[in-house]
């Protein structure tokens, strides 16, 4: 099946007992075991049959062979960490988001390090593998400056010293960009976003084909008990339906809105992996579908009261939703980050990340317009 008849039919089929159309909500804690020998369902924190609909499709997606959810994407991430071991390093994005900093400092308790580098240089990443590398920590396009890392050429680098790739394709979706198609070994969602698109939902997920990954990943998972609910899940999986509708939809309007920026006097550095002069252009080409409907740019003015002039774009964090966003990440989502690493960066206070919606993009423009 093409994505996008996987995205209604993968992960459900309908039984004959009762014939819904739409996957069961299963909200049973516990299951009876008369059939000790043939047990499938032993306890809602480890088996729930409306969570496994939901990673099926997941993992389908992808063509992986796991999908797993988790109850929110931090969730996820904390698990992909419990692979670590005392002495081992990671290396991250420097331009990581800010919930993502905050986990991995909980790491140096363990004795686990954790670098920032910039991983479109790939020089640099050669440079700073050692055998004690445990796990390149990708985000691409990444938050909130949408630099795009090559994948291929950062597996290749993590399997030369027996390091994984893990990718957090929160930004571009599944629809955008397979990173286990060029090599990554998990990819990871706040499903929060893009995947459930509505704001009403928080979780996270790992896909992923390794089998031995699959038991430490599950029995991490059920051991925890970060799960998400057997509702979260309902509505994850109804929201995932629409993701290649919304994301086509989404990404049109962010060209439209990148437009109005370039010709705005009030607008200077835009960062958009959809401009002709995009650094990583040619990467952008060759491993995603299409450049995204995040748009950063740097607003020469107020930037508070320009947000406060916004009507339709809600003064918000997060992205990915039906509703149009508009944060400043030095003010919220990258708040947690030292300051002198985000000036460091280019994260200054003057930065604006805009998520696009569903709306009509030409009411958009006008907003907007009002509000530069």
């Amino acid at each position: 099946m093409e994505l996008d008849t996987k995205l209604v039919h993968a992960g459900y089929e309908v039984t004959a007992a009762s014939g819904d159309i739409v996957p069961p909500l299963h909200l049973a804690t516990t299951f009876e075991q008369r059939a000790q020998d043939d047990l499938r369902y032993f306890y809602g924190r480890g088996e729930n049959p409306t969570r496994e609909a939901l990673e099926r499709c997941l993992a389908a997606l992808e063509n992986a062979a796991h999908a797993l959810v988790f109850s929110s994407g931090q969730a996820a991430g904390a698990t992909a960490l419990s692979l670590l071991r005392p002495g081992q390093r990671v290396l991250a994005s420097d331009d990581v988001y800010g919930g993502t900093f905050s986990l991995f400092k909980t790491l140096t308790k363990y004795d686990i390090r954790v670098d920032y580098i910039d991983l479109t240089d790939l020089a640099a990443v050669a440079a700073a593998m050692a055998d004690d590398v445990a796990m390149v920590w990708l985000e691409t396009p990444t938050n909130p400056l949408l630099k795009v890392a090559d994948i291929g050429a950062l597996a290749e680098l993590s399997r030369q010293h027996d390091a994984l790739l893990l990718v957090d394709n929160t930004f571009a979706s599944p629809v955008l960009q397979q990173p286990l198609a060029h090599g990554a070994d998990i990819t990871l969602y706040s499903t929060t976003k893009f995947i459930a698109g509505h704001s009403d939902v928080i979780g996270g997920a790992l896909v992923y084909n390794d089998d031995s990954l699959h038991g430490e990943f599950f029995g991490y998972r059920t051991a925890a008990g970060n799960i998400p609910g057997p509702l979260d899940c309902f509505l994850t999986h109804r929201g995932l339906k629409t993701l290649s509708l919304r994301v086509e939809r989404q990404v049109r309007t962010a060209q439209h809105i990148v437009e109005l920026l370039r010709g705005s006097p009030k607008v200077g550095a835009i960062h958009y992996p959809g401009l002709e002069d995009h650094p990583q252009r040619h990467v952008v080409e060759r491993q995603m579908t299409g450049p995204g409907s995040i748009v950063t740019f740097e607003y020469l003015g107020d930037v508070q009261a320009m947000m406060n002039r916004c009507v339709l774009f809600a003064c918000a964090v997060s992205l990915g939703s039906v509703r149009s966003l508009v944060e400043c990440p030095a003010l919220m989502t990258h708040r947690p980050i030292p300051e002198q690493d985000r000036l460091r960066l280019g994260i200054t206070n003057n930065i604006v990340r805009l998520s696009l919606g569903i709306e009509d993009p030409h009411d958009l423009a006008k907003d907007l317009t009002d509000a530069l």
